[in-house]
């Protein structure tokens, strides 16, 4: 006890050395109070959107790490996620749109062959970033492009929340 105060000094975490010790985890509790369902889905948002870029991040483990947080928001996270990243997507296809009126490309027979419904594959690591601004270079229609992004979007984020739920 501390004299001056009548408060009684607990030695920080009881004397245990480890988190864990003093029985404090990520996953006891303290993670679900400090981040909030909106924090976590604006955080997704972000997430899914840098991943369509060129920029290397797991939006799938975003997600995953959303829904287990915070289970009951599997259909706004999986809206949130697909968003994020069909939209992260998009800019890749402006930005394909704008460096083909400077610099044309003449190796984009596969998409121009195959169009829009390539696009599914846009969620495909490496290759689906490269689909996205040929897509742009080529100047296939913005919305068949959006729909067709959107709808293997969706699906890779539907398959992963089965993941999160099991």
């Amino acid at each position: 006890m501390d004299p001056q105060q009548g408060v009684q000094r607990i030695p920080p975490f009881r004397g245990r050395r480890t988190l864990h010790e003093a029985g404090l985890s990520l996953y006891a509790g303290e993670v679900e109070t400090a981040i909030s369902p909106e924090v976590s889905l604006v955080s997704l948002f972000v997430a899914t959107f840098i991943a369509a870029t060129l920029i290397p991040l797991s939006s799938e483990a975003a997600l995953f790490a959303v829904l287990k947080l915070h289970g009951d928001l599997l259909w706004p996270a999986l809206i949130v996620a697909t968003l994020g990243n069909t939209l992260g997507g998009m800019s890749s296809y402006l930005i394909g749109r704008f460096i083909a009126s400077k610099k044309p490309l003449t190796q984009l027979e596969r998409v121009r062959r195959y169009g829009a419904p390539v696009m599914i594959l846009a969620w495909l690591p490496v290759v689906g970033d490269a689909l996205c601004v040929a897509a742009g270079w080529l100047k296939l229609r913005w919305l068949p492009v959006l729909l067709f992004q959107g709808a293997g979007r969706f699906l890779r984020y539907w398959l992963v929340s089965l993941g999160a739920q099991w």
